[in-house]
């Protein structure tokens, strides 16, 4: 298990490296959006290859970033369930979803991208708008992003497993589900302290009668 943990580690980092990295192509696909429009508008200048640049962008942080995002745990869950179940339970169902749904996902499209990309590649697909771009570079990031997050999958497996049997100490939550469940018990709090203070002057007339 050790062997194991410190291979999810390496996951771990790589994947917090390369989301990390792939973060900032956010910025660089705003830059090239604005200056697309500007150019458009102002000197009634555009190029298929600028708009064409925006949605590889997107695509691959969409893509390079989900392996990060798990492991973040910040993909979207039903919270008003998940926080009402107890981490053990969580953990079971972690489990579960990870095995018999995420990682054949993940293999699956591995299975059906891989000849898609291979045969764009040795083509030197490019793209069907004039003065478009390679069209094969966009294929190889779904390749890329769900290896990743097959990766990924494999690293929350076994940190579950050494969660579930004593090895690790469970940490698993944050994001933005930690901060739901944080409000959620802060609103309850509150929503308690108003009853009590409305019902105060109720108390004290009976009282003085």
């Amino acid at each position: 298990m050790n062997f194991a943990l410190s291979i999810s580690r390496v996951i771990d980092a790589v994947n917090t490296a390369i989301g990390k990295a792939a973060s900032w192509l956010i910025l660089l696909a705003v830059i090239i959006s604005a200056v697309n429009a500007i150019t458009r508008k102002v000197f009634s200048l555009s190029s298929n290859a600028w708009l064409e640049a925006q949605w590889y962008l997107f695509g691959a942080v969409f893509l390079l970033c989900a392996a990060w995002t798990l492991l973040s745990n910040e993909h979207i869950r039903i919270d008003i369930v998940n926080s009402a179940l107890p981490r053990t339970v969580r953990n079971i169902i972690e489990l579960i979803g990870h095995t018999l749904f995420l990682l054949p996902f993940c293999l699956l499209v591995l299975v059906d991208s891989w000849p898609f990309f291979l045969r764009s590649y040795l083509q030197n697909e490019q793209s069907m708008n004039a003065g478009g771009l390679p069209v094969w570079p966009a294929k190889a990031l779904v390749v890329a992003g769900f290896a990743l997050l097959a990766l990924q999958g494999i690293s929350e497996l076994i940190k579950r497993i050494a969660i579930m049997t004593g090895r690790l100490e469970d940490t698993m939550g944050g994001g933005h589900h930690d901060m739901a469940e944080a409000e959620a018990a802060r609103l309850l709090e509150a929503a308690k302290e108003d009853g009590v203070a409305a019902d105060a002057p109720v108390i004290a007339g009976t009282a003085k009668k």
